[in-house]
């Protein structure tokens, strides 16, 4: 009984009453010769349906806006004025019907929201006084403690400090594949644990977590409106008038009045209206589920026309974590091991980003670098001059150096290393070159293959603006295969070769860190942030943000924006082409008031469906998936039989 009360009082209540209003109508008409009755039940049905219509014309029209239900509401009193009491209910009946499809498959193009939702977990276990107790999630205090089981979500964000386990995190970058985790690592509300037990300091908790300012900007997306859509509400709002005022004029022309009020139905612009917003909805959701965040429809028509996308190289094109690749002694006193000991404890003292590299590799080939030097003086744009044991030590580049023969040696070294993507540094002890020592930044596995996917969407040129030296940022464009390497640049010069780009014609995209790049990223007609889980204020503020730290989401995210623009254009042209048809039909006969509103409601939900379209997974998207899987497999066979040899050497020594 409640199951039916709700049935009735949802979205198909009044379809189902108008509908077997109508059939009681034409039984009693045509099968027990009860006229008067059918109409009365006709009449019934007529308003059933019409009611709610009539409703929401009247507000409309207190809010001065004349739509489409006033158009149904006027045709529908008209018929049953002139005593055409079945045009009148079949009017109303299929446009319910249409209503409430309508709202389903709405809904189901919101369905990546929903899903947003329903994983944003209930409750969380936390210890406090040493004991595990259930809480809600919104009800934990950060700093405090939280146990994540297995098969369980995550309640907050925040960081690992005692355990090791995987969690899917599909829910915050797209990707299904388990991520491993452990001590130090970050962890996001909303995903969910495959194994293991962690033990999880609370950082964001409730509206502070990356999930629900996820939900937030998705919300806000789905609900802003792009260019097209304005200005396809502009033209309803002067063409609905017109379709009255054409109705009216055909009516008194004519005097006939069925053909006006069929005149009011067939113009009804329903899909026109609906044809923007079901696209934008659907494509932003598509989105969203794998990992893109699309700042509304604005961006997503601006994203389709992207021609140029500028890329910064460290941390973009490459991983941003420089590492020591070459240490060559130019002085025969020296072994490779003295060179980088002497360079890691001059550069002890420096504050220089590739200082880290060196001390590292010092500090992993065991030796000694502890203490700090004597005195120690940055020079701007050379290097550092450190005074160690009594001695002069520089690192740096040449212009540091004396001149001699070993700088000569140096610098064809140096020119050799830049040329293969390296970072050379001189390192002189007294005035005299003793070597060479080089870092490099490694670049992305799937750096070229982003290149590639970018040209394959229609992207003509692929940029890198980088502050990097040329030689090495030339060899770093040549192994991924962009277009143009532009180096050496400061933010402002960054800055200007993006609006130098626009002034050329073009539509850009940035890709940056959003730190130096911040310039660049505001100007550019798109600011992309990539990696954005961890960063509430990229999510926030950048137009496209790519949740997950893949470089190939960015071709995937201009690819769904150009997919989407193209199913609004159809969907124009559905909407267009079915009410031109329409109208000719009724003007030139053979096109009845219930048959119009048939073909309308039927024009509508072909403009649904091919939204709809757009939630599903691309091939590209899938074809991801299915490689990552694979490659993940390989290694846990790869694992597999490591451990099978280690079980194996250990039985044999026993």
């Amino acid at each position: 009984m409640t199951r039916m009360h709700t049935w009735l009082h949802g979205r198909w209540g009044i379809p189902a009453v108008s509908g077997a209003a109508i059939v009681v109508s034409l039984a009693l008409t045509h099968l027990l010769k009860a006229p008067l009755w059918g109409d009365l039940f006709m009449i019934a049905a007529a308003v059933v349906a019409g009611t709610p219509v009539v409703v929401k014309a009247v507000r409309a029209l207190r809010n001065r806006v004349i739509g489409i239900d006033l158009l149904v509401s006027v045709a529908a009193i008209g018929a049953v004025l002139v005593r055409n009491y079945w045009e009148a209910a079949a009017v109303t009946f299929l446009f319910a019907i249409g209503h409430a499809l309508e709202q389903a498959t709405l809904n189901k193009t919101r369905s990546a929201l929903a899903e947003l939702v329903a994983v944003a977990p209930e409750v969380a276990i936390v210890l406090r006084d040493g004991q595990q107790v259930e809480v809600p999630a919104s009800a934990v205090t950060p700093g405090e403690t939280v146990l994540v089981k297995n098969g369980a979500k995550v309640p907050v964000d925040g960081e690992v400090i005692a355990g090791a386990g995987a969690l899917d995190e599909a829910s915050i970058t797209g990707e299904s594949i388990p991520v491993e985790k452990s001590a130090g690592d970050t962890v996001f509300a909303g995903t969910i644990s495959t194994g293991g037990l962690l033990q999880v300091r609370a950082d964001g908790v409730g509206a502070d977590t990356t999930l629900a300012r996820i939900i937030h900007r998705v919300e806000e997306a789905q609900d802003a409106k792009a260019r097209t859509q304005t200005f396809m509400e502009k033209f309803s709002a002067w063409y609905t008038p017109g379709i009255m005022v054409l109705a009216l004029v055909v009516g008194l022309a004519t005097r006939d009045v069925v053909l006006a009020l069929t005149l009011l139905v067939i113009g009804c612009p329903g899909a026109l209206v609906i044809s923007i917003p079901v696209s934008i909805v659907a494509g932003i959701g598509r989105g969203a589920r794998d990992g893109i965040l699309i700042k509304g429809g604005e961006f997503l028509e601006t994203s389709a026309k992207i021609d140029v996308v500028a890329l910064d190289k460290t941390g973009t094109l490459t991983e941003g974590r420089p590492e020591l690749t070459d240490v060559v002694p130019l002085d025969e006193g020296l072994t490779a091991n003295d060179l980088l000991q002497l360079a890691a404890r001059a550069e002890a003292g420096s504050e220089h980003p590739l200082a880290r590299p060196i001390i590292a590799a010092a500090v992993a080939r065991g030796l000694d670098v502890t203490g700090l030097p004597e005195h120690t003086e940055p020079v701007p744009g050379k290097g550092i001059i450190a005074t160690l044991d009594g001695h002069s030590i520089a690192v740096g580049n040449l212009a540091l150096m004396s001149s001699g023969d070993a700088t000569d040696r140096a610098a064809t070294l140096i020119n050799e290393l830049a040329a293969r993507g390296r970072t050379p540094m001189a390192v002189s002890r007294d005035g005299r070159v003793v070597g060479v020592v080089a870092v490099a930044d490694r670049i992305r596995d799937n750096a070229a293959e982003m290149v590639r996917r970018l040209h394959a969407v229609g992207v003509k040129k692929v940029v890198m603006l980088t502050g990097d030296i040329a030689p090495v940022a030339n060899a770093v464009g040549d192994a991924v295969g962009v277009d143009e390497v532009r180096a050496a640049l400061l933010p402002e010069q960054k800055l200007e070769a993006v609006q130098e780009l626009q002034r050329q014609g073009h539509t850009v995209a940035m890709v940056g860190d959003g730190v130096n790049d911040a310039p660049a990223l505001a100007t550019a007609d798109i600011g992309v942030a990539m990696g954005a889980a961890g960063t509430g204020v990229a999510i926030e503020t950048a137009d496209i943000a790519l949740m997950a730290d893949d470089l190939l989401k960015l071709p995937q995210a201009i690819s769904l924006a150009r997919r989407t623009v193209n199913n609004m254009r159809q969907n124009i042209t559905v909407a267009l082409v079915t009410v031109a048809a329409l109208l000719a039909g009724v003007l030139f006969g053979g096109v009845t008031m219930a048959i119009g509103m048939l073909v309308h409601e039927a024009s509508v939900l072909v403009v649904i469906v091919n939204a709809m379209r757009l939630l599903r997974r691309t091939p590209a998207g899938s074809a991801r998936r299915r490689q990552l899987e694979q490659r993940v497999d390989v290694e846990q066979r790869d694992a597999a039989a490591g451990a099978d040899l280690d079980d194996a050497r250990a039985l044999q020594s026993s």
